[in-house]
């Protein structure tokens, strides 16, 4: 049984005004494509330490981001992994941003298992019968897909190499295809292959940069954000000195011009 001074409390509580209830806690809602899944969380750690703000962070392949936001997803920050797919938010209305801001150049690696390939590791070396499985990004909705299909078209490669890949919905599956065993190499962003898993479970060279248009990433801040402030001061960071030395020992470079 409640008691009269229990119930009293209670329906008290329910008639104190909105402005005397706890403020629910509001979060910084970042989209990110798939390769910076591992350079984020130590930015967020930052920022959240700083600011006081709190971030969250969802992962995916760029074109199911974009596709996201244009379904109305409540994002405030979009970091994708080219300018293509935040140039859509943009030519939607849907960003503050009359572009795509730049703020990292990725880079495209060939990773092996370990036991593949034991000798010299090239892009030219995956025509080897030995390698069985070649895991690459859907090359529609991942960036790094496409810059790996660019790869091994530029290098004449695409005949031989036809047969042996597997496609993955994002980068980082592609990766986990390889670090499983469902691949014996794959085409992944570097920001991936140095990990500590990744290097545990095989090893990495790049892929000619000539082989690939530059992986230019771009950001855009949603015209609907709740807190704009707080996603021009994530930006921001990530432009900053000590943003660009984070991206670089994360393995991303800073944007070309």
């Amino acid at each position: 049984m409640f008691s009269r001074a229990r119930v009293l409390c209670v329906l008290g509580a329910l008639l104190l005004p909105a402005t005397l209830l706890p403020a629910q806690t509001k979060a910084l809602r970042i989209a990110a494509a798939a390769d910076l899944q591992p350079v984020l969380p130590a930015f967020v750690a930052n920022f959240e330490k700083s600011s006081g703000t709190h971030a969250e962070v969802s992962y995916a392949s760029s074109a199911t981001l974009a596709t996201q936001i244009l379904n109305g997803a409540p994002y405030d920050l979009f970091l994708a992994a080219n300018l293509a797919f935040p140039q859509k938010i943009v030519d939607a209305s849907l960003a503050v941003e009359p572009s795509p801001v730049p703020y990292a150049q990725g880079s495209l690696v060939l990773w092996a298992r370990r036991g593949v390939l034991p000798q010299s590791l090239t892009m030219q070396s995956l025509t080897d019968p030995s390698v069985h499985r070649i895991a690459v990004a859907d090359p529609i909705h991942a960036p790094y897909g496409a810059a790996a299909m660019a790869a091994i078209q530029s290098l004449g490669l695409k005949t031989a190499l036809q047969p042996k890949l597997v496609f993955a919905e994002n980068i980082a599956q592609a990766a986990q295809f390889g670090q499983s065993g469902n691949a014996d190499c794959a085409l992944i962003s570097k920001t991936i292959a140095i990990t500590p898993t990744m290097r545990q479970a095989g090893r990495f060279v790049p892929v000619p940069v000539t082989a690939y248009p530059p992986i230019r990433q771009g950001a855009v801040i949603l015209r609907n954000a709740p807190d704009k402030q707080a996603a021009e001061n994530f930006l921001s960071y990530l432009q900053s000195p000590a943003g660009r030395n984070l991206l670089l020992s994360s393995g991303l470079e800073p944007p070309t011009q």
